[in-house]
Order: structure tokens, then sequence, then C-alpha cells
């Protein structure tokens, strides 16, 4: 196999030698460039407008898809627009109502700390009152409480007895010596002085509640009509003025001015046993 390769090559290398002498070269036909059938002008003018439509409708189909895009873009922005501004109207509201709720409460709570107060000022104006009234009578106690007439004396004759006078004794008798002390019993003003018969030299005190207190049978009168005195003042003397048997004060309790009652019973009710 070999051998029959080197004889291929051999040839070869023959023919590539000069032109052989006597021979004529053979003549090497020249190729000639056919061109191709062209394509007609219709068709070239389709293939434009296809082109053009081409492009239009990739350029409409971008347009399209750019608007779609947009507008998916501006839907979706819208979407979540709305979907922010509804949860922030939920959270305003839920914080609209916690502050209301806060606020309601806090107005309850003052309103129930306003009402207390209003309770607790009223309360201690009550109190007020009532420790103003106490006060006030225990003044008033203090002030009208009862002493007795003198300050040495005995008990000679007592209220509602019989004997030496037209029908009953009147008044509580008190036994002193001519020129003794007579003091006020409470506090009042003089309303009448002067001899008056069988009482004798007599004395109306008028206390604040309208009783009457009648000092008689006085040596001596040291206070004038209309004179304002507290009890324990000395308004007068004992004596013997009037119908007597000895030196004595005779005192009589006429509340309201009217008719008399058992002093004794006037001095124990307040406070003072003779």
């Amino acid at each position: 196999m070999g051998n029959h390769r080197a004889e291929r090559g051999s040839r070869r290398s023959t023919s590539a030698a000069g032109p052989v002498a006597g021979k004529r070269r053979a003549a090497t036909p020249q190729r000639t460039l056919i061109p191709r059938a062209l394509p007609s002008a219709p068709l070239i003018a389709g293939v434009a407008v296809l082109a053009v439509s081409a492009g239009g409708a990739v350029s409409a189909a971008d347009a399209g898809s750019q608007r779609t895009s947009d507008g998916v873009l501006r839907a979706a922005g819208a979407i979540s627009s709305a979907a922010g501004t509804e949860a922030l109207s939920r959270r305003e509201a839920v914080v609209s109502r916690d502050s209301h709720r806060e606020a309601a409460d806090e107005a309850a709570d003052a309103e129930l700390v306003a009402l207390a107060e209003k309770q607790a000022a009223a309360h201690q104006a009550r109190l007020d009152a009532i420790r103003q009234a106490a006060e006030k009578q225990a003044a008033k106690i203090k002030e009208n409480k009862w002493v007795l007439p003198m300050s040495s004396y005995s008990l000679t004759a007592t209220f509602g007895e019989y004997g030496l006078w037209a029908s009953y004794h009147t008044g509580l008798d008190f036994n002193g010596d001519s020129g003794d002390p007579i003091m006020a019993v409470a506090n009042g003003t003089i309303t009448s002085t002067g001899y008056d018969g069988s009482y004798g030299n007599k004395t109306v005190l008028t206390l604040d509640d309208g009783t009457e207190i009648w000092f008689c049978h006085q040596t001596s009168i040291h206070v004038s009509v209309g004179e304002r005195v507290n009890g324990g003042d000395v308004i007068g003397t004992v004596g013997t003025t009037g119908n007597v048997t000895g030196s004595h004060l005779h005192l009589e309790v006429r509340p309201g001015g009217g008719g008399p009652v058992n002093p004794f019973d006037a001095f124990v009710e307040h406070g003072i046993v003779p």
C-alpha cells in the first residue's frame, strides 16, 4: 500500500514541472461571476413595510408594555397607598379611641375627686355649724348661768307656804343682815326700780329669755332702769322695807313676766341648789 502512495506523489511532482517542449498548453477557461437573481422591487417594498410594521408593532408593544407597566406600578402604588392610609386610619382610630377613653377616665376621676371634695367640704361645714352652735349654746349657758343672790344666807320661807301672807308665799326668802349685798342671779336688763307697797323697795331684773326676777324689801337700790347687768353684779342691799318681820331678801321668779313659779326649782334647773 505504501508503494501506491509513492507513485501518486511522483505524478504530482511531474505535472507541476514546467511545460513540456513541443506541446501547447491548454487554455484555462475564465470563470464568469453570474450574479444571482435580485429580489424584485415589490418584494423589497413589502419587506420594508413589514419591517416598519414590525418595528411599529414592537414600538407599540413596547409602549403598551411600558404603559401597562406604568399602570401596574401606579395601581400597585395606589393599592399600597390605600392600604397604608387605611392602616393609618385604623391606627389613628385606635389611638383616638384610647385617647378618648383616657380623657374620659381622667374626666371621671376628676369628677369623682371634685365630688368627694365637695362632700368633704359640706360635711366639714356641717361639723363647723354644729361646733359653732354648741359653742354658742355653751357660751349662752355660761353667760346665763345663774348664781345665788347672796353669799351668806339661810332660807326662812319657801314657795307656796301659808301663814303670814294674804294667800300663800309667792317666793323664796333669803335671811340676811341689813346692808348685805344683793347680786343679780343672771345676765339681763333692769326694767323696774322703786317702792312697791308690801314688797318695799323692789328691783325687777328681766333676763335675756324674758324671765323676770323680783328682788324685794331692799334697803337700797344700786341700779337704774335700762341698765345692763351680768350675773354676780351687785344691784342693791338687804333691808326691811315693806311688809316684813325682819331683814331678808324676798325673791320671786316670773317667766315671761307672768305669774310666779317656785324659785327653788328654777335655781336647780339652772344648776344651782340654794
